[in-house]
């Protein structure tokens, strides 16, 4: 019997309850069967019988010791003895037990010891010291499996005392690699801060009574995690605990929630509560004793120890700026602010009433920009709810998952994260303190069921009133809200070479050049704490690109038109018409490639490029199309997937193969997807028409929003050609699993607005998509 077997014994032992497992009973199933089986190897092997050796017992920690085995995880399990037995006895023993466990496929971390060298490992690993305090005997000698526990639980009130510092940097340790459950959008519920690893080591403190013992909220909590990761491994049907969006989705119905954000709220508040309590008790074990110093840092906070702490005679009810200034001095120093003073904080501090105190409204611009500080800060602020007490429209984004899988934090972090990024850029901009402001508050409109810029705007502006800004500030503030999507929007998905489509960004932002540079500055922090990959040199060329065509305009100077074709394209061109074969020439700047094709006019060039490309593991980020003395000419600037640009000379002869079909490309291009594919459900695409924004009434503005798939862009111009479309260009815009691709289309037959012509296009488009 494997593993997989065992957990279709235990479904099959319980049953279903109103179409589901039960995840409780199930881990209290496999446990039942986990210690059937290995009872009955044990016995097998002697251990525990009257003819087999005395003085060994089959004991388990880990999850079968605490009884909380959750599907597909490894056993912990140690062959201890009394130093009595013969060696080879022992080596005859073991390998009956171990070895039915490896030919089942179970996962086996395992040891032969004496209660004595375990205590000596114990005493040099923390993890194994732990994991000896949930040591149950399966079979055997339970009088020598008893003496262990009982040794180890007295040695490990010692150690911990003795080697506390050490376990502390290992927790932090922990936390850093793996960030926080209740700010990632992907959760370790094992590994990540206030995840399970976070309560054993609390259960721990508990046992050398450096904390109390778990309380009923905290007990509850690791209820659901484990039912969360119970339910995870199930769908999965392997070993994982990184909680993804589509499992997500199936479990909170598996669990009773009404949808994933309801599932991830509990578990993110939940979360937050271990976190805070371990790091509690971590810093209150730490503390030195004896009388500590008072450093100050700022009027009524001072550093006490290692912790910012209010001065004496600091009056938090009468001091409205006393709250912020707490957490802006432990943003800028890094230290943690003192469970106490929070407390402290917590039953006296003031709501502050429109509008703040202008030196309160300093203190939030001082703690928005001190950095990565920031994040622990308003952490700490978070847990006793002093964060929205000053902001109460945060509740809405508290712990809200993200709806886009491209973002890596639930959307309260994101936003705090959003400020740390424009914090780093706030001597490009004229006025930081509304770049700082607008970051903090650019997507305070999601998880409402609109619009989140829209409504966002509108709640931006009472807060912005209610921190007490200029009505012209105020105004700036909601603008950035309302239009924080703008630049990155048109200038991944439009031309950004055409005056009209400047003109309408001018309009739309009412040709403030304040707002233009606020903005400009917002989707660069935006972007970089949206996740890994967003904010791309692609990207900051084409909105850098915008932004100095929105200057221009702002300033009565016209911006020049579609950049003509450089003098080395121009060559490129004339050579391919006397040759009357394509030409191609490849040049870089940085990680951007433009790759510039030329060919007969009668030769289709884009579909053939765009797969060449996808085949080179290239991301087209912008295509243009058109004719230059009677020769096409394609200019494509594409981008690596992942590593390095390929070899030039390589790509070009690919290329020219593509073009003039000698290269498979459909073939090819199938099985590079089915080595790639992430195996996870597509979206179905869809086709959007933009009239309003065409660049004149001979040019159809077509949008494609679909699941983003390697040759893609190849097999929608392939299908656009047969459909009568000519691209004049194209611009891809990728978020992660999906994009938006953008075409300016030309139709062969003559009216780009003819009903029939867009249906055969979107019946192409989408086909291809899919």
């Amino acid at each position: 019997m494997d593993v997989g077997e065992l957990v279709a014994a235990a479904e099959r032992l319980l049953g279903r309850r109103h179409g589901r497992l039960v995840a409780g009973e199930l881990r209290a199933a496999l446990v039942e069967l986990y210690e059937f089986w290995l009872s009955k190897a044990a016995a097998a092997a002697g251990v525990g019988t009257p003819d087999g050796p005395g003085g060994v017992a089959l004991v388990a920690v880990g999850g079968l010791g605490r009884r909380e085995l959750v599907p597909y995880s490894d056993l912990d399990l140690v062959l201890l003895h009394d130093g009595t037995v013969a060696t080879a006895e022992l080596d005859r023993v073991a390998q009956a037990l171990w070895y039915p466990l490896w030919d089942a496929k179970v996962g086996l971390d395992h040891a032969v010891r004496t209660a004595a060298e375990a205590l000596s490992v114990a005493r040099d690993d923390l993890r194994t010291a732990m994991g000896l305090l949930e040591l149950r005997v399966i079979a055997g000698d339970e009088q020598l499996a008893a003496g262990l526990a009982a040794s180890a639980k007295q040695q490990w009130q010692r150690v911990v005392r003795q080697r506390f510092a050490d376990l502390a940097a290992a927790v932090r340790e922990r936390w850093r690699r793996s960030g926080q459950i209740a700010q990632s959008a992907e959760p370790d519920l094992k590994h990540a801060g206030g995840g399970l690893r976070d309560i054993a080591v609390l259960e721990a403190l508990s046992v050398a009574q450096l904390t109390d013992r778990l309380d009923g909220e905290l007990a509850q909590v690791k209820r659901l995690m484990l039912d969360i990761r119970t339910e995870l491994r199930l769908e999965l049907r392997r070993n994982r605990d990184v909680l993804g969006a589509e499992q997500a989705d199936k479990i909170a119905g598996d669990l009773g929630f009404g949808d994933r954000s309801a599932l991830l709220k509990q578990l993110y508040a939940g979360a937050r509560a271990v976190r805070y309590t371990l790091d509690v008790a971590l810093r209150t074990a730490e503390r030195p004793g004896g009388r500590q110093r008072r450093q100050p840092l700022a009027e009524g906070v001072v550093l006490h120890g290692s912790e910012v702490a209010l001065a004496r005679g600091a009056a938090p009810g009468k001091d409205p700026a006393l709250l912020l200034r707490v957490a802006s001095a432990a943003a800028r120093t890094g230290k943690p602010v003192a469970h106490g003073t929070l407390r402290t904080l917590a039953d006296s501090a003031p709501e502050l009433r429109q509008p703040w105190p202008a030196q309160a409204r300093s203190e939030l611009v001082a703690l928005l920009g001190s950095g990565e500080g920031l994040l622990d800060a308003v952490e700490a602020l978070d847990n006793l709810g002093l964060w929205t007490r000053l902001l109460p429209e945060w509740g809405a984004v508290r712990d809200l998952p993200p709806a886009e899988p491209v973002h890596s934090w639930c959307v309260d972090r994101h936003l705090v994260q959003t400020c740390v990024e424009a914090s780093k850029l706030t001597t490009r901009v004229p006025r930081p303190d509304l770049l700082l402001i607008g970051a903090l508050l650019h997507d305070i409109g999601k998880g409402r069921g609109a619009d989140h810029s829209v409504i966002g705007a509108e709640i931006a502006r009472h807060m912005a009133e209610r921190l007490g800004l200029s009505a012209p500030d105020v105004d700036i503030v909601t603008g950035m809200v309302r239009h924080h999507l703008l630049l990155p929007h048109v200038a991944t998905r439009r031309d950004i070479t055409e005056l009209e489509t400047v003109r309408r960004v001018v309009d739309t932002i009412g040709g403030s050049a304040l707002l233009l540079d606020l903005l400009h500055a917002l989707t660069e922090a935006d972007s970089l704490a949206t996740g890994p990959g967003v904010w791309t040199p692609w990207k900051a060329r084409l909105v850098g690109e915008l932004v100095a065509r929105c200057r221009e305009l702002i300033r009565g100077e016209e911006p020049a038109g579609p950049d003509p074709l450089t003098p080395d394209q121009q060559t490129l061109a004339k050579r391919a018409g006397e040759s009357g074969r394509p030409e191609v020439l490849v040049s870089s700047d940085g990680p951007v490639a433009t790759v510039t094709v030329a060919a007969p006019r009668d030769v289709s060039l884009l579909a053939p490029v765009a797969g060449a490309l996808a085949l080179s593991s290239l991301e087209v980020g912008a295509a243009t199309q058109l004719e230059d003395s009677g020769v096409a000419v394609a200019v494509l600037h594409a981008s690596p997937r992942f590593g390095t640009p390929p070899d030039a000379a390589l790509l070009r002869e690919k290329i020219v193969r593509a073009v003039t079909g000698r290269l498979p490309l459909a073939e090819q291009l199938a099985v590079k997807e089915r080595d790639y594919d992430s195996g996870t459900d597509r979206v179905e695409p869809t086709v959007l028409w933009f009239d309003d924004e065409a660049e004149g009434a001979d040019v159809a503005l077509l949008e494609l929003r679909a699941a983003n798939r390697i040759g893609l862009l190849h097999r929608v111009a392939s299908a656009l050609r047969t459909a009568g479309a000519s691209v004049s260009w194209a611009r891809v815009a990728t978020f992660g699993a999906s994009c938006v691709d953008a075409f300016a289309l030309r139709s062969t037959a003559g009216n780009p607005r003819d009903a029939a012509w867009r249906r055969s296009v979107e019946r192409a488009v989408l086909a291809a998509a899919r």
